[in-house]
């Protein structure tokens, strides 16, 4: 079990040391006029920008929904869970599709209204198709927290005198602070290493200057140097995060049982948090749901180019399998080195893993593209560095279902079979191994529904001649071609719904209010 683990931990960190090697073979002086450059700082200043304004919109509209949804008697609450949820299956670089396909000559409103508005561009454009991609992640952690809160504690503070919105200020709103940093947590770094919306919202980031210095092979060592700049804001992030975690308790201490919440009767302001819930879903959901059908409706998919979807799906599915399997295999010694072998070199071991997950996907990229042509050029551009670079990137997703069902089975059946003369890895795997296979294929799926949409790895490393299809996407709509991006972004959205509601009925199952 703990070689293929320290073998995971070493190629997760491999990258970062391999950007730090190349980014050392820059001189200083050519360093300080690189980096001090008035652009770096536009830069610098854009990548913060972006990540504030889409933590800002995300929390206006995820803490309201999952206040709705757990505590007020709002009708139909698992539906407004499942449509605040399908967003995750739209990925931002369609949601940047959606937009950009509404406005501009020949754009959707002027097709069928007539309107001839501006086409969102900029961190305008960019804080928009973000946020209404990532704004789930923290609806679903807040919506949970919200279910969990033992209402007795906001009963006792009005008893003391305080007001509902005292109350909701010192008593409800701290008890969120966990579900809060790590909704933000999860936004932030998928902002830092998106490279597809702010690409085709002509936004300059960090990841769209890296994406720059790849494709033009002008100094792919500078590079080097953002990519570390990038990795670097996530570490500050992944600190700052578990700082605020640590710095107070939140668990009861009390006796007796938590009690479950009142729900608080709308009454009149019902119309009210319908409105609210139209906007916010008709922006995440309806909208780029009605651009594709729009366009597919304006202009029809021939049959060659339905050859193309059905092409483009084999290609994504050929990367994203292997992928999805080795990952599910490689979780299993890693979650039974944190559950089974408790100890500090385990967590070792687990924190490097999810190093490579916190790791900006646009600068992994970078990092294996300059390994594999320095180092072993036979890898460049191989359908191998792809997998490769999926495995690393989210390996620690893979991670969590197998630990979880791991948790779950008692140690005792394994002391048993070794009591009948079986070694440890002989009882772990006629015992425990067979217990873990619903969990195994979980995880399989998990990463198989996130490496469909991966566009920075795919793009910056598949080879010539692959175009999955978010390849397909990003460089259709890139080109002005938006119909012709329609179909591909269709098949993504359909293919990812089914997994975002597969998740979604599964955890549902575990509470009978607000799914």
């Amino acid at each position: 079990m703990t070689v293929p683990a320290v073998l995971a931990g070493a190629l997760a960190l491999a990258p970062l040391v391999y950007l730090a090697l190349r980014a050392a073979e820059v001189d200083l002086a050519t360093l300080d006029r690189l980096l001090l450059r008035p652009r770096t700082l536009d830069q610098l200043v854009n990548t913060v920008s972006l990540t504030m304004g889409v933590l800002a919109l995300s929390t206006l509209l995820a803490l309201p929904l999952a206040w709705l949804v757990t505590r007020t008697d709002i009708r139909h609450p698992r539906l407004v869970t499942w449509l605040a949820a399908t967003p995750l299956a739209i990925p931002g670089y369609v949601m940047a599709h959606s937009l950009l396909g509404l406005g501009g000559y020949g754009g959707l409103l002027d097709q069928f209204f007539g309107l001839s508005v501006a086409r969102p561009r900029g961190l305008l454009g960019a804080t928009l198709a973000l946020t209404l991609y990532t704004y789930p992640y923290l609806f679903l952690n807040l919506r949970t927290a919200l279910l969990g809160l033992d209402d007795s504690l906001a009963e006792a503070a009005q008893s003391l005198g305080y007001s509902r919105t005292r109350v909701a200020l010192r008593v409800i709103l701290p008890q969120l602070r966990p579900a809060l940093l790590s909704g933000w947590l999860i936004i932030s770094l998928y902002v830092l290493g998106d490279f597809g919306v702010v690409a085709l919202m002509r936004f300059e980031t960090f990841s769209f200057a890296i994406y720059n210095q790849y494709v033009s092979a002008y100094d792919r060592s500078f590079g080097a140097w953002l990519a570390l700049a990038v990795v670097l804001l996530a570490v500050i992030i992944l600190m700052t995060e578990g700082w605020l975690m640590n710095r107070r308790r939140l668990a009861r201490v009390g006796s007796g049982t938590t009690r479950k919440a009142r729900l608080v009767r709308l009454g009149c302001l019902a119309p009210l948090a319908w409105a609210f819930i139209c906007v916010a879903l008709g922006s995440a959901l309806l909208l780029p749901v009605l651009s594709l059908v729009g366009w597919l409706a304006l202009t029809p998919p021939a049959a060659a180019l339905l050859s193309q979807v059905r092409e483009s799906f084999l290609h994504s599915a050929s990367l994203a399998v292997p992928a999805a399997l080795i990952a599910a295999v490689w979780a299993v010694p890693l979650a039974a080195l944190s559950t089974r072998m408790p100890g500090r070199f385990g967590k070792v071991i687990i924190r490097m893993v999810h190093l490579g997950y916190a790791v900006p996907p646009v600068a992994l990229a970078l990092a294996f593209v300059m390994f594999s042509i320095r180092n072993a050029s036979w890898l460049y551009q191989t359908h191998l560095i792809v997998v490769i670079a999926y495995v690393v990137a989210y390996q620690a997703l893979a991670i969590g279902p197998v630990r979880s069902g791991l948790l779950q089975i008692s140690t005792r059946i394994e002391e048993a079979a070794q009591a009948l003369g079986r070694s440890r890895l002989a009882a772990f795997t006629q015992t425990t191994l067979p217990l873990l296979r619903g969990n195994i294929l979980a995880s399989a799926a998990l990463v198989v529904m996130v490496t469909m949409k991966e566009l920075p790895l795919t793009f910056m490393l598949a080879p010539t001649g692959t175009n999955t299809l978010s390849m397909r996407v990003f460089s259709r709509t890139s080109e002005g071609f938006l119909a012709e991006a329609a179909p591909f972004a269709a098949a993504i959205v359909l293919f990812s719904s089914l997994f975002v509601g597969l998740l979604i009925a599964y955890e549902g199952k575990g509470s009978s209010r607000g799914t």
